[in-house]
């Protein structure tokens, strides 16, 4: 499928990049309809495609030695997926797609090409990468195994909330389906483990979960919590 020049402008991704780099990117670009659970890449691939995320939303993850996912950032609309493949190396992560998506894919030399000439479109892509370093940096500081898995869940749901809430009359509504399982794949934690930690959240009154949806009744509560000791 393929979208005009007019509706690649209203992703954030493209919105101060020139005419010029909106008309080439129309040009080389193509845009593919995926459904849940769709593999983009995977960790190890060589990929010579930068991909965006038009509509939906993927989750990237990694697989440790013991078999058990880890998803380390959920990409949506106007998100770039997988700029570091400028780089030149293997992808290091997985790509799935969570919510079924419509992503922009491009070839990372036609875009490279089209950088050189538009500095806002590189600007765009090194804010891309700095803010999933800065992202890192925060998931890095709820590692210590010495803070309880209910303060990290926490943590997590109060960023869903922020990233991707809406106002409902429960208080925050997490705008996507989230099942236990996948809660535990962002934690990077066993199924069980994480189920009795979403009990200890609901029985303080921090969340509401029903139906793979999360309700954050009063987020500052929620940001109280996890960055108590």
């Amino acid at each position: 499928m393929q979208y005009n020049e007019e509706e690649l402008r209203k992703l954030k991704v493209f919105s101060d990049i020139s005419e010029k780099s909106i008309s080439l990117i129309d040009k080389y670009g193509k845009i593919k309809k995926y459904v849940a659970g769709d593999i983009i890449f995977s960790d190890k691939e060589t990929v010579n495609i930068i991909y965006i995320v038009v509509s939906g939303t993927v989750s990237l993850y990694k697989i440790n030695e013991n078999g058990q996912k880890k998803v380390i950032f959920i990409l949506d609309k106007g998100k770039i997926i997988n700029e570091v493949i400028i780089q030149g190396l293997p992808s290091s992560v997985n790509c799935e797609v969570f919510e079924d998506a419509e992503i922009l894919s491009i070839n990372k030399y036609k875009l490279l090409k089209i950088m050189e000439g538009d500095f806002q479109l590189t600007k765009v892509v090194i804010e891309s990468l700095a803010s999933k370093v800065r992202r890192m940096y925060r998931q890095l500081k709820n590692t210590p195994s010495s803070i309880k898995i209910e303060k990290k869940l926490a943590a997590k749901i109060y960023k869903l909330g922020k990233d991707y809430g809406i106002n409902s009359n429960e208080g925050i509504i997490v705008d996507m389906n989230i099942s236990i399982t996948y809660l535990a794949d962002l934690l990077g934690s066993q199924r069980e483990t994480i189920s009795r930690a979403v009990k200890v959240l609901q029985n303080a009154d921090l969340i509401h979960y029903k139906d793979k949806k999360i309700f954050i009744p009063n987020l500052q509560k929620l940001s109280d919590y996890f960055k108590t000791s």
